[in-house]
């Protein structure tokens, strides 16, 4: 193996170490109350954090920020378990998809706090800005989010 081959392998190893390293942080800053602000320092200044139809698209980090700004009134407490990473990188830009389960508290139509579980995938672009990996864009595609005490089965098929 040549060293320029060796040192190619090295640096996209490095990058995707980066990568789930920004991972961990976003779902640090998600657990720790929804902080806006380290949210949205995850993200280019045009980046997308889209959340579908349940939690709605927000581009720019302004945008981003705002919505984290109010994410404690729709989930009162969240442990965002991440895993199966398949991160692809390009020079100073890369593509990753992520699984997501999430235990959490949302309050239910009376406004009481109700456990509910959260089954998703990520779908995610980053670039490296002075030599640091960010979010460009990230998609949640939410296969169900369940009561606790019901299940889910009735949203799976």
């Amino acid at each position: 193996m040549t060293s320029n081959v060796l040192e190619q392998q090295v640096a996209r190893l490095a990058s995707i170490e980066d990568i789930k390293q920004l991972k961990a942080r976003y779902c640090l800053f998600c657990d720790n109350g929804y902080d806006p602000k380290g949210i949205s320092e995850c993200f280019v200044d045009d980046g997308v954090w889209d959340g579908g139809s349940e939690f709605g698209c927000y581009e720019g980090k302004k945008a981003i920020h705002d919505f984290f700004a109010g994410a404690t009134g729709l989930i009162l407490f969240a442990a965002h378990l991440v895993m199966n990473p398949i991160i692809e990188v390009s020079g100073d830009t890369a593509s990753g998809k992520w699984r997501l389960i999430m235990p959490c508290t949302m309050p239910d139509d009376a406004g009481t706090p109700e456990a509910r579980w959260l089954l998703s995938d990520y779908s995610e672009t980053y670039v490296q800005v002075n030599g640091q990996w960010l979010f460009k864009s990230l998609k949640v595609n939410n296969q169900f989010l369940a009561s606790h005490a019901s299940g889910w089965a009735d949203q799976t098929s």
